[in-house]
């Protein structure tokens, strides 16, 4: 195994003393031009990178933001990041991206892992329906934002989707079609996500004077395509299927689609479909899939910042007053909602 070069074996190949290396690499401005040379040469022909770990030790600041999201599976998910990256690497800093794969045990591990690593900050959509992971989180005083989460009951920043309003979109725009039966493939009911969606569902069938009886719950274990397809063939086999299901996300959409496909059952003549989220494969499915968007990148982009207004001191500025901030959803029709009843 070839051994790390470190800071001393620069100094021995240029003659000059350990403070004179680390002056040219962090403050090459104090060192006499001659010697500034004669150290960088022997800095590339060594191959010699710094220790950011130990520097960021010593100066008590990471350059490293983390983000640890529901499923990286999601295409929702990868735009948030895209957002965060985005705006983590304006700032000069870089994002460790981790997946908790909707399980809280691993959900905790990463959190650990984050405070070993003496991360700048987190942002997080929490897995862990009890909130005890982001309490023991909480007692390292590492900084962090909720991200597609309300900050209920917390006094951190959070950046989210009003998911009520988002789930009232969908079933409006189903009823306003003639559907009278809906289904709702909501995924794991610890979510607030699901929750508050499912909400917005009922507030919409409840202004056109439907009951709660007019929305037949499937729930699933997961928010992905295998259990879209699962979910459908649930739905198939109800006597009394519904015309119209509306599902938490657009990746259990897709799956409920495959399912129906794969059944005979056209779409949207036979049965109307509306995911969340509006990922990218929505509309290139094969039926274009109405969605409820969700500004996924902005969501991703506006809590790095939050985070980082929080974890950067500037002089001068107001000290940080921690932030919930809702963005709105849009819906956003396509052919798979479009059938006339």
């Amino acid at each position: 195994m070839a051994q790390s070069v470190g800071i001393k074996d620069v100094a021995r190949a240029a003659g000059v003393s350990v403070g004179t290396v680390s002056n040219v690499i962090n403050r090459p401005d104090t060192v006499a031009g001659e010697t500034r040379a004669r150290v960088q040469s022997a800095i590339d022909r060594l191959g010699y990178v710094r220790s950011e770990s130990a520097r960021q030790l010593r100066a008590g600041r990471s350059r490293i933001m983390g983000l640890l999201v529901l499923d990286m599976g999601n295409p929702f998910f990868v735009d948030v990041a895209r957002g965060a990256e985005r705006a983590a690497r304006d700032a000069g800093l870089g994002v460790m991206v981790c997946n908790s794969a909707q399980n809280a045990g691993e959900e905790a591990e990463y959190l650990s892992l984050f405070a070993e690593q003496r991360v700048r900050g987190v942002l997080l959509t929490p897995a862990d329906a009890t909130g005890r992971n982001i309490e023991t989180f909480r007692r390292h005083g590492i900084p962090f934002v909720l991200v597609d989460r309300v900050a209920e009951g917390t006094t951190e920043c959070s950046v989210s989707v009003d998911d009520v309003a988002g789930g009232a979109l969908a079933v409006r725009h189903l009823v306003d079609a003639g559907h009278r039966s809906i289904a709702y493939v909501s995924g794991p009911p610890g979510l607030n996500q699901v929750r508050d969606r499912r909400t917005g569902a009922l507030n919409a069938l409840a202004e056109a004077g439907l009951g709660e009886g007019a929305l037949r719950e499937l729930p699933t274990e997961r928010l992905d395509v295998a259990a879209g397809r699962d979910a459908g063939a649930r739905l198939l086999g109800l006597a009394d299927r519904p015309t119209a299901v509306f599902c938490a996300n657009d990746l259990l959409a897709l799956g409920v689609l495959q399912a129906m496909y794969a059944a005979g059952v056209v779409v949207p003549d036979d049965l109307a479909i509306v995911g969340y989220d509006d990922i990218e494969f929505a509309a290139a499915a094969a039926v274009p899939l109405t969605s409820v968007r969700q500004p996924a990148v902005t969501m991703g982009a506006m809590a790095a910042d939050l985070l980082l207004e929080e974890t950067e001191e500037r002089e001068g500025q107001a000290p940080h007053e921690h932030r919930r901030v809702v963005l709105q959803p849009e819906l956003v029709v396509r052919r798979s909602s479009l059938a006339a009843r």
